[in-house]
């Protein structure tokens, strides 16, 4: 499990001028939702983004909008929560998170996730940075999660690169198991006692992999898997 760091130096770059485009956030101010599991930390967080004129706040996510979501550890109803406000809300999302494993990396920035910030370092002017970052869809991550993510990443490229016809980045290795048990006609409570997951874990994984993917169902993601020599 990585722990959010206690000590960090964080640069800001202000725009001053617009551009014209989304880049000139000085031009407008940026719609922001918070979600929170309690609301002291949502309250927490919505004082800090108040001060700024920038901000705008709103109360729901949607088209446009710029979702902050506060957790402590990623979960499988986290998980949705960040697939439902991208997908299916139209937001960007930026996620203020206590701790995260590093096989969970993957799962955030598959849901479309483009900035995170460890609670501990959640001031005003480190939540404004993410936001506005965001807000123009850019990457924003702690250095040591960046780090990691390019690690696992790079781990994905050179496992594939060694099957013959995968392509160079498709399958991550539990969407690999998954897809292999449907492959041998196990439902999702099947496969979920033998990979040790939840069953919703399971329903995410094949959800994140057939809309990733653009697949129309397990059959399909089962040929696609097939095809390309991941199973």
């Amino acid at each position: 499990m990585l722990n959010s760091p206690r000590n960090t130096t964080t640069n800001t770059t202000t725009s001053t001028r617009g551009s014209g485009g989304v880049a000139g956030v000085a031009d407008r101010r940026v719609p922001v939702a918070v979600t929170a599991p309690d609301p002291i930390s949502r309250e927490g967080a919505v004082s800090q983004l108040r001060r700024h004129p920038e901000i705008d706040l709103r109360e729901e996510s949607g088209p446009g909008t710029v979702a902050l979501l506060i957790e402590d550890a990623l979960d499988d109803a986290a998980l949705t929560r960040l697939r439902r406000i991208v997908r299916s809300e139209g937001s960007r999302a930026v996620l203020v998170i206590g701790a995260i494993r590093e096989s969970e990396l993957l799962d955030v920035v598959e849901c479309g996730v483009g900035a995170i910030v460890w609670r501990q370092e959640a001031t005003a002017h480190r939540l404004v940075q993410a936001v506005l970052a965001a807000s123009r869809g850019d990457g924003d991550l702690p250095a040591d999660l960046l780090g990691r993510l390019i690690s696992q990443v790079g781990t994905l490229h050179r496992g594939a690169a060694g099957r013959p016809g995968a392509p160079s980045l498709g399958l991550a290795p539990r969407e690999v198991d998954v897809l292999r048990l449907v492959a041998e006609g196990l439902d999702t409570g099947e496969i979920a006692g033998k990979l040790s997951y939840s069953e919703r874990t399971v329903k995410n994984v094949m959800h994140g992999l057939t809309t990733r993917l653009h697949l129309r169902n397990r059959a399909h993601a089962v040929a696609y898997a097939l095809r390309e020599g991941y199973i």
